[in-house]
């Protein structure tokens, strides 16, 4: 097996690697998904078809663009008719809260869903007659409504933008957004709590099914499009901060927004991944950057305005047991990034000969709401006198008479808004299982095998592309290298590197036993390790960890063995890996995938290796990995799913359980969509109808055994079903997060057809 007189692998070159080599391996992908992201940008037009020969052909032809953007950030469902607002007023405070020269001050909320209204305030002329436009002004996540209306003074009055826009005699609405504390960020029934943002936490479980804290605050905004265009007047927004980004994307997804500001927020966003997780979203570089999006509302008038944004050193503190949260920080956008992303969105309205609709703007004061974005806001919206904007604002009696005797609990507000979306999303959860049958198994067919495995192709591709998220396929021969490690009675061990793509490489151990007879070819079982694991773990035999050694175990049966590398590993360093790739459509599966890919085409082209007999068995993440990678790599006879097989989508986004990652600090679970496509006994029917097992201890604190045993039963069902029931079991055992090792082996030795020399 060894190229005589030396300790190298027959057929491969030497390894002399000194370093670390999965640290080493974890930073070339962290490497090689930043080139990704460089490349990004010039790939972009690929997935555009401009029509340039009229506004309407134009608009036709993104359409494609703006449904996808719309899936992305979860803005997918319908809202409720709504005819007008509501006011917030009681026996003990008024409806009119304040008053300025021209118009009142109201605090209103408005349905957006069954669960979830939209609360703010309405500044409307004292002269409804006399109204011009109508405009939603958006302050940052972390200001109030009152604070941009000047009810408190919180903000110099040059910054009370909603303030400015209601002295003009515009109807003006202020939403308020989720802020950033981390008040209410976890579940007192259960004695759990975190320090993530109240962003990140609706983030966490409204990703998992397909929504995003920006699609819903979108709604809300977009419902208040709905009553406005109940008339004539013309709308527009106004937006600072997160504030901006809303008011982005809702300009971008609803054409009657005729006029936009977008204040202390437009830049260049290739490194978005630097940013609070609330603002990553699936697949978004690949093809929008901010210049894309602003092409969605072109040749609709679009102001930038170069205002200081909100500055955001990290999440909330980690204290009396709050943690968990995903690092992230907002610095105000640096105003050449402004220039370079604004300057690629003018290039499209030159194009479309709309270049007097969209303008950058730099207040001296670096404060949002100038008097010249205010004035082309106006003029977007069609009002001729825009031109006297500067002085009306200038010379009119700005006076705000606020009545002090009211009070108002805007910590209340706040903890409604945000638990109405929580209570939103968690029936999302309880209907996820639904949407899975209705996209899922209505549309495939396991009458018999032949049905299933046509059926079954395009959702194969689905769960890659979508889901996963398909990089390039491995692009460079495998040049392999391996050096002895292991020389034991019964096998010989040895590391092994392979070259995967440019400048990354695969790692892993291969246990080879010593028994081998000429021309004769074994099954191989690969043995993945879990979170901070190593080969090593399952390969050395004089460790005694919870993995037993169980590839060196395998290997004393006679079976070959191979323990890879996973890249998570290097506490945050994989997880950022998991932040840079997703806006560019990919995860850490991704690269795994892509690296498993490699390895089993080395493994098969061994002369001792039968490639029709290669079982993957991994425990922990290694299980997780069980479950998407033989999923689409169909080189994988068989799966074991180790101490992490459960009700999947539940414990990643439910509320109510302390098994849940909504109280942790695994960040970078969360696959968007996931629970609206595939649970693990999804992933498990795209395995079938090659064997699949699960391994679970009952006292494995991953999930209680119902999940298990319930999310299993849907796969025993489908292989029954197929009439294969004899592909698929389950070992319960007493014990718990570990390789048990007794009916596994069985599995392994009766699907890969091995029976252990005498």
């Amino acid at each position: 097996m060894s190229k005589e007189g030396t300790h190298v692998l027959e057929g491969t070159e030497a390894l002399t690697l000194e370093q670390d080599l999965a640290t080493q391996m974890v930073e070339d992908l962290d490497n090689y998904v930043r080139r990704a992201i460089v490349s990004s940008k010039e790939n972009r037009e690929s997935l555009w078809n401009r029509n340039y020969s009229s506004y309407s052909a134009y608009s036709e032809s993104i359409q494609p663009n703006r449904e996808r953007l719309i899936k992305q950030i979860g803005c997918v469902d319908e809202r409720l008719p709504i005819t007008s607002l509501s006011y917030i007023a009681s026996t003990h405070t008024p409806i009119e809260i304040a008053k300025g020269v021209n118009y009142t001050v109201s605090r209103v909320r408005w349905q957006v869903f069954d669960e979830v209204v939209g609360e703010g305030l309405l500044l409307d002329p004292v002269d409804n007659q006399s109204t011009i436009a109508q405009v939603i002004a958006i302050p940052d996540a972390d200001w109030t409504p009152e604070m941009v209306t000047g009810i408190t003074d919180e903000l110099p009055e040059s910054a009370q933008f909603a303030r400015r826009l209601a002295e003009l005699g515009w109807r003006v609405v202020v939403p308020l957004l989720i802020n950033r504390d981390d008040t209410y960020s976890g579940n007192s029934k259960i004695g759990r709590f975190t320090n993530q943002p109240h962003r990140e936490f609706i983030y966490r479980m409204a990703y998992q099914l397909g929504r995003h804290i920006i699609g819903y605050e979108v709604q809300k905004v977009l419902s208040l499009v709905d009553w406005m265009s109940l008339n004539e007047l013309p709308i527009g927004v106004f937006g600072y901060g997160e504030g901006g980004l809303i008011g982005l994307y809702s300009a971008a997804i609803d054409e009657r927004i005729q006029s936009t500001v977008v204040s202390g927020y437009f830049q260049e966003r290739e490194e978005v991944w630097r940013e609070p997780i609330y603002r990553n979203v699936w697949g978004l570089v690949q093809e929008f950057g901010d210049a894309e999006i602003a092409s969605l509302i072109a040749p609709r008038t679009l102001i930038v305005e170069t205002s200081r944004g909100p500055e955001v050193q990290g999440p909330p503190s980690v204290r009396d047991n709050r943690g968990g949260a995903a690092p992230g920080q907002l610095v105000s956008p640096p105003i050449k990034s402004v220039e370079a992303e604004f300057n690629r969105a003018r290039h499209i309205y030159d194009e479309l000969d709309s270049i007097n609709n969209i303008h950058l703007i730099h207040p001296v004061d670096r404060l949002p709401g100038s008097l010249d974005a205010i004035s082309g806001l106006l003029k977007g919206l069609g009002i001729k006198d825009a031109i006297t904007v500067k002085d009306a604002i200038t010379v009119k009696d700005s006076t705000l008479e606020i009545d002090s005797t009211i009070s108002f609990d805007y910590a209340s507000r706040q903890q409604n808004q945000f638990m109405q979306l929580i209570n939103f999303t968690q029936r999302l959860l309880r209907e996820a299982a639904t949407r899975r049958q209705e996209f899922f198994w209505n549309k495939t067919d396991n009458t018999s095998l032949e049905n299933w495995k046509n059926s079954c192709v395009e959702f194969k591709d689905y769960f890659w592309k979508e889901v996963i998220g398909r990089c390039p396929e491995p692009d460079v021969p495998a040049n392999p290298k391996t050096r002895l490690i292991y020389d034991e009675p019964k096998w010989r061990g040895y590391e092994v590197v392979l070259d995967v793509w440019d400048e990354v490489f695969a790692y892993g151990i291969i246990l080879i036993p010593k028994n081998l007879k000429p021309d004769e070819r074994r099954p191989v079982v690969v043995c993945q390790h879990g979170l901070e694991g190593r080969p090593q773990d399952t390969a050395d035999p004089s460790r005694q960890t919870v993995y037993h050694s169980y590839a060196a175990q395998l290997a004393d049966r006679g079976f070959i063995t191979y323990a890879p590398q996973n890249p998570y590993i290097g506490n945050d360093a994989f997880r950022v890996i998991q932040r840079k790739a997703n806006p560019i459509k990919w995860s850490l599966f991704s690269l795994i995938i892509g690296q498993h890919d490699q390895t089993l085409e080395w493994l098969a082209g061994l002369p001792y290796v039968d490639e029709d007999r290669i079982g993957f068995y991994g425990l922990s993440y290694g299980g997780k990995t069980a479950m998407r990678v033989p999923a689409v790599l169909d080189r994988y006879a068989c799966s074991i799913c180790s101490a992490d097989f459960n009700e999947w989508i539940v414990k990643n986004a439910t509320y109510d359980s302390g098994y849940s990652y909504m109280f942790t600090g695994e960040y970078e679970m969360f696959e968007f969509d996931l629970g609206n496509t595939f649970n693990y006994s999804e992933m498990a029917a795209l395995i079938s109808p090659r064997p699949f097992m699960v391994e679970r201890g009952h006292d494995d604190g991953v999930a209680p055994d119902e999940w298990v045993a319930h999310e299993f039963a849907t796969v025993r069902r489908h292989y029954v079903r197929l009439r294969i029931a004899d592909k698929t079991e389950i070992e319960f055992f007493d014990g718990g997060h570990q390789i048990n090792s007794q009916a596994t082996f069985d599995f392994l030795h009766r699907h890969l057809d091995w029976s252990q020399p005498e």
